[in-house]
């Protein structure tokens, strides 16, 4: 029996290796998008921390490549050489290759609980230091072979609202905007409108994106999750909360070295209608090659009101997405995140296990269909 026989004979045609996926039965089924490029992207993980024990569970589950955490001493901002040559080779023997690294500072945090705040709340000369601090672990990344970086330009960190009941045990983070009620009228960052936030954003970028451009290093930015009205939250307006937002940020400074973070289920949040608009929104980045890190995870609901759940259940065809990052020739990871919690699972490593499968299977599905086939 040949392939394409045994697609339609086995009911891959139908279903997505039990993922519940509806796919074409055959390549000429596909979207008339790029419907003969071949599967570039790998199963990814950011989760923490780098460890043996923590590396031998990901291959476990078949996670080859990851966003890397590296153990730097003495509360220092950039990893040395040595550092991150230990975490690449630990990486390694356990047969996982770094693909990006999280620096500890521009998280997804809450300002008031930040340690390095400087950069985000324009304190110089303090931001000044610690923007050279990022300049040198982009250097040393570029010495050790780890191409990527990622990071946050916050001040709210992820905002939710609270908790509902989920599958099975299963508890769902939530946010709905009328229900919101912040802790405090501001943070510590003050009253902080688009253009104030826009000069933090173009101070980093303006020395930071040289810096990588020399050392080819890309640095990946995650919008922000999620968005809120122009008025803002807490008195702050998050610009990188819409799509035009976003667009303005990777045409500041433009490089190739300058992209996002795409969170696609940050990025769901951001629209009115998820379910037909994220697509679009994919190929507009993805064929500008600026999706650097896919953070491959589904909600349920729209911009201002919506629960994050399970990848098989949300308003996202998951199947359609995957296909949109193929189309635009996206070569990186797809990594869960924001997974449902637990009581009896607290580090949430079951959740990852299962989003783990669901990924790796459409990503195995799409290999069998379009090529290349990879182990």
């Amino acid at each position: 029996m040949n392939r394409r026989n045994f697609l339609s004979a086995s009911g891959v045609g139908a279903l997505a290796f039990g993922t519940g996926v509806p796919l074409p039965a055959e390549p000429s089924a596909a979207s008339s998008h790029g419907s003969t490029k071949p599967v570039l992207m790998k199963l990814g993980c950011q989760s923490a921390p780098t460890t043996d024990a923590h590396l031998k569970y990901l291959a476990r589950y078949g996670v080859k490549h990851i966003c890397g955490y590296p153990q730097t001493s003495d509360g220092r901002i950039a990893s040395t050489v040595e550092e991150l040559s230990r975490m690449r080779e630990l990486a390694e023997k356990n047969g996982i290759e770094i693909l990006c690294v999280g620096p500890p500072i521009l998280e997804s945090s809450y300002i008031d609980r930040e340690k390095h705040p400087a950069i985000m709340l324009a304190q110089s000369p303090e931001r000044d230091r610690d923007i050279e601090q990022l300049q040198l672990l982009i250097r040393n990344c570029a010495q050790v072979g780890l191409p990527s970086i990622k990071y946050n330009m916050s001040i709210l960190g992820v905002l939710r609202s609270g908790r509902v009941p989920g599958r099975g045990d299963a508890s769902y983070s939530r946010w709905n905007l009328t229900e919101a009620k912040p802790k405090t009228p501001l943070t510590i960052a003050g009253q902080v409108d688009a253009d104030a936030f826009w000069e933090r954003i173009t101070y980093f970028l303006d020395r930071i994106i040289p810096v990588a451009n020399e050392n080819k290093v890309r640095m990946a930015c995650h919008p922000h999750d999620p968005g809120v009205p122009p008025e803002g939250y807490q008195g702050v307006d998050r610009v990188l909360g819409t799509v035009d937002g976003l667009k303005k940020f990777v045409s500041t400074r433009e490089s190739e070295y300058h992209g996002l973070n795409f969170c696609q289920g940050t990025v769901s949040e951001m629209l009115p209608d998820p379910g037909t608009q994220i697509f679009d929104v994919i190929r507009y980045f993805g064929t500008r090659k600026k999706i650097f890190n896919v953070h491959f995870r589904n909600i349920r609901g729209h911009r201002n009101d919506f629960t994050e759940v399970y990848p098989d259940e949300g308003d996202v065809d998951m199947w359609k997405a995957l296909n949109a990052y193929r189309e635009v020739g996206y070569s990186y990871m797809l990594m869960p995140d924001h997974v449902p919690q637990v009581e009896s699972d607290p580090a949430g490593l079951q959740s990852f296990a299962y989003c783990y499968g669901y990924i790796r299977g459409l990503i195995q599905t799409a290999q069998r269909i379009y090529g290349p086939r990879t182990g």
